[in-house]
């Protein structure tokens, strides 16, 4: 491989030009697309295989136009004070407002407070139930805003008016933070190189890749049902790695400059070596993110394709975009050593091998090969009481009782909880399907009494059936709130109640409803996070073994990623739900973690941790195998390899700590867990605890039985082969002597 990637380092040098051109060409291309494109809403929602989605797809059929999956708005009123809802001018202010809320093309019906008995029993608080033909995540924006123009209406006639339910849900945006992050990482890249010019390079390659990803993912959006949560996963992982994947192509050309060599054949070797590990470390990213279609949620498998097609395309760019631009920057990019006019003139620093004082990479390494107990103990120990959190770990999906209380929907929820209890937002949805049923009046009539017999029951409604009378809807308000477990309690006691109704009637029951689709979405994930992790680390471990020919490293690798990624749940439980320094990063409620985090964070982070893995170790084995001993092969790799990755790590906390600004709480919680487990990975297990197991294995770190190592290819990802190449090379004195 390091030969192959090696002629094309060369080749994309000096065919630049045209190089160039076809990158800017795709980036045009899928410009255009994106710009053509139909405008798509957020994609839709579907559990296949769950209770709940089962009585969804079942209420499609029986109730034809009702809409079951259909985005929902209750309109909340609150009459000032001293005064009642049933008043004649409040009355007719809200019902007024009903009629404009009929008008809407996209929805099915509207529930009049007074027809509908929705006034609460101090008169104060009711509420309008707009249903709609869509789901939320398909819902037009002008149906958002004739929405919001109802409700200002009433306002503006002197009632409180708040909106909840998922018709609100709108496209997360993302804010200036993604900027500073951005900002961060490029003063971290000028700091690492020395020169403006080599620093801007990664930051412009990155950018290109993610604006051919994220364009090429809005034009596709209508076409492949892409939601907006997509292309903000995909920035945010394009950004990350490809910053980073340029960062260490650049580095290696440097060094490669330094060892005296001319700027084509540095552009090679550096593509040949580094570029390997580019190319494998990427392999392991998009592992981890196609990976995520064992979960079988359609929305979870097109983020996770649609971000390792960024990752891809990252790749690409590494490999050949970076070296057509190194070949238009000639002498202006410095060898290692060396600073730009601008930041320093033209001194040169001594070089790592040479005899002066190691750099801090090499006297770190040296430290902890001289003390690997100390130092493997301390990381354990650090990251398992980083860890101690994730024991308490909660899961749920998030709803309005979550969001801040600066916004309506939150506003809303606690109106309706002040009149009406607590579970009156979550409301379950009870479908008896009674057409195998003898009997199908007296089935709905038992399901209902079985139901009130239930504790945590404040109201069942009385079976509302079809017009062939063989399905019929129960709606059951419970007394908690609809993220409780209280509430998880109930829906399984209602199913196993339908279980034992089943028996005896042979009616079938199916509860659904938002919250019974959060529980069985958290139980999904649940069930899919072991043959997730097995499959991804599983691929991932032998991947590993391929690159590193060793089987105690890839497996060293796998354990310190399952610390890291601990230690990152239990800080995400100590800010999201505990509450610590929640002020601080702007979460203003706290709760349950979301149900989809932990899976989302193993694919992503054991990626993004095999990063450093590879791109650090494989600095070692280059040594190992060229004659240096173990602990010497741990220092020469920290001595090239340290401050590359440090610089690495940190821009990639930094560009995902700008997601942390986002004002939808699940960007925001999925950018600060990926900027602590990077932080954990990189630092404590990459730097302390890698050095520190392979200082106390020894030889027996690079262990391979003789049948497997010759089982397996030679991907030759140190350059081996590229030093045969110049041992080959008749040296100038050969020449000589052949011409006399």
């Amino acid at each position: 491989m390091a030969t192959f990637l090696y002629k094309l380092g060369r080749l994309a040098f000096r065919r630049r030009h045209f190089v160039a051109l076809i990158w800017v060409a795709l980036l045009a291309l899928a410009g255009a697309g994106a710009a053509s494109a139909p405008a798509a809403g957020n994609t839709s929602f579907s559990i296949p295989g769950t209770e709940a989605q089962k009585a969804f797809d079942l209420l499609e059929q029986r109730f034809p136009g009702m809409s079951a999956d259909g985005a929902t708005a209750r309109v909340v009123f609150k009459a000032p004070s001293g005064e009642k809802m049933t008043d004649k001018d409040i009355k007719a202010t809200v019902e007024k407002t009903v009629q404009e809320l009929e008008d809407g093309a996209e929805v099915a019906s509207v529930a009049d407070p007074y027809t509908g008995k929705a006034v609460s029993k101090d008169g104060t608080i009711a509420y309008a139930s707009v249903k709609y033909k869509v789901s939320g995540m398909e819902l037009e924006d002008s149906s958002r805003d004739a929405l919001n123009r109802a409700a200002d209406g009433a306002r503006d006639a002197g009632l409180t008016v708040e909106i909840g339910g998922d018709a609100l849900n709108a496209t997360p945006e993302t804010g200036s933070s993604e900027i500073i992050g951005i900002a961060i990482a490029a003063v971290v890249l000028v700091i690492t190189f020395g020169s403006l010019l080599a620093a801007g390079l990664p930051l412009l390659t990155a950018l290109i890749g993610v604006g051919i990803g994220v364009s090429t993912i809005t034009a596709l959006a209508s076409a492949l049902d892409l939601g907006s949560t997509t292309s903000i996963l995909a920035m945010m992982i394009g950004l990350a790695v490809g910053i980073d994947y340029a960062l260490f192509i650049v580095s290696r050309y440097r060094a490669e400059l330094a060892e005296g060599r001319e700027r084509e054949e540095a552009a090679g070797r550096a593509v040949g070596t580094a570029g390997s590990a580019v190319v494998f470390a990427g392999l392991t990213v998009v592992i981890a993110l196609v990976g995520l279609s064992v979960v079988n949620i359609p929305m979870l498998t097109k983020m996770g394709i649609a971000a390792a097609g960024t990752v891809a395309v990252a790749v690409l760019i590494a490999l050949t975009m970076v070296p057509a631009l190194l070949g238009y920057a000639g002498r202006r990019v410095k060898p290692a050593g060396e600073k730009s006019k601008l930041l320093g003139g033209r001194r040169k620093a001594e070089r790592p091998q040479s005899a002066g004082r190691p750099n801090l990479g090499t006297r770190w390494a040296s430290f902890v090969v001289r003390r690997p107990v100390a130092v493997l103990l301390l990381g354990v120990v650090g990251l398992g009481a980083a860890a101690v959190p994730a024991t308490s770990l909660e899961l749920g999906l998030p709803d309005d009782g979550s969001q801040p209380t600066s916004t309506t929907q939150r506003r809303a929820y606690d109106l309706l909880s002040e009149g009406f209890g607590a579970g009156f937002n979550g409301p379950l949805m009870v479908v008896v399907d009674a057409r195998d049923s003898a009997r199908p009046k007296a089935a709905f009539d038992e399901v209902g009494d079985r139901i009130k017999d239930l504790g945590n029951v404040v109201t069942v409604t009385p079976a509302a059936p079809n017009k062939a009378g063989d399905t019929a809807t129960i709606t059951v308000i419970p007394d908690s709130k609809p993220s409780s477990t209280t509430t998880e309690d109930l829906v399984h006691a209602i199913r196993d109640t339908g279980a034992d109704i089943t028996r005896s009637t042979d009616a079938t029951v199916l509860v659904t409803g938002s919250t019974a689709m959060n529980i069985d979405v958290s139980q999904k994930l649940n069930d899919a996070l072991l043959p997730y992790l097995t499959l991804v680390v599983g691929l991932a471990f032998l991947l590993l073994i391929v690159v590193f020919r060793s089987v105690l490293v890839p497996l060293k690798a796998a354990l310190g990623f399952l610390l890291s990624v601990l230690a990152a749940l239990g800080a995400v439980v100590a800010v999201f739900q505990w509450g610590w320094l929640s002020g601080l990063l702007g979460v203003e409620e706290t709760g349950p973690v979301m149900s989809m985090m932990p899976i989302f964070m193993v694919g992503v982070v054991f990626g993004l941790a095999m990063d450093y893995e590879v791109f650090l170790v494989t600095r070692m084995r280059e040594a190992y195998v060229h004659g240096e001993n173990p602990n010497q092969a741990v220092v020469t790799g920290f001595r090239y390899g340290a401050r590359v990755v440090t610089a690495a790590a940190v821009i990639m906390i930094a560009v995902f700590s700008g997601f942390i600004g986002s004002g939808e709480s699940m960007v925001k919680m999925i950018g600060f867990g990926l900027a602590v487990a990077v932080l954990f990975d990189a630092f404590i297990v990459r730097m302390a605890i890698v050095p520190a197991v392979l200082a106390l294995l020894g030889r027996r770190a690079w262990w391979l039985p003789g049948w497997l190592d010759r089982l397996l290819p030679n991907v030759d990802v140190e350059g081996e082969g590229l030093r045969a190449r110049d041992d080959d090379r008749p040296r100038d004195e050969d020449r000589e002597l052949v011409r006399a």
